[in-house]
C-alpha cells in the first residue's frame, strides 16, 4: 500500500478503482460458440507474398477437403474438445505436409471464428487467422 500513498488520493479512492476496473473487466468474456463450426462450407483470405489469396474447404465430422488454386487437398480432422482439432493430411506430398497441424478457435461471432495454428509440436510458430462460413 505504500506504493499507492503517492498516486491516489486516499486508500479507498485507490481500492474503489481498483475494484470498479475488476468488475469492468469481468463483464467482458469472449465468445467461443465452437461446434457450430465442426462442419460447413468455410472461406479463409489471407496474405502471401503480398497478394490476397482465398482458400475454400468444406469440412465433416472427421474429413476436412480444402481448395486453393484449383488444386484440393484432403485431411483427417480430429476434434480435441470443442474448440481445438488436429489436422492431418490424407496424401502429404512433403515431409512437412505430414506433420498434423494442430487449430485452436480463440473466438466465434455470428459466422466467423478467429483462430491460431500451428505444426503439431511447434507452439514456437503459431500463426492467426479468420475463417468465414459460407454455408
Amino acid at each position: 500500500m505504500e506504493a499507492l500513498k503517492g498516486s491516489c488520493p486516499s486508500h479507498k479512492t485507490c481500492l474503489l478503482i481498483f475494484f470498479g476496473s475488476l468488475l469492468i473487466c469481468s463483464c467482458f468474456s469472449v465468445e467461443r460458440d465452437c461446434a457450430k463450426f465442426h462442419t460447413g462450407s468455410f472461406e479463409f483470405t489471407s496474405v502471401i507474398n503480398g497478394e490476397i489469396k482465398t482458400s475454400y474447404f468444406t469440412r465433416t465430422n472427421d474429413l476436412e477437403i480444402e481448395s486453393y488454386e484449383g488444386k484440393i487437398d484432403s485431411a483427417n480432422i480430429r476434434w480435441v474438445n470443442d474448440c481445438e482439432c488436429i489436422l492431418t493430411k490424407i496424401n502429404p506430398s512433403s515431409n512437412q505436409d505430414k506433420r498434423p497441424v494442430q487449430i485452436k478457435i480463440l473466438s466465434t461471432e455470428s459466422n466467423t471464428y478467429t483462430f491460431e495454428y500451428s505444426l503439431v509440436g511447434k507452439n514456437d510458430n503459431k500463426q492467426r487467422g479468420t475463417i468465414k462460413k459460407i454455408n
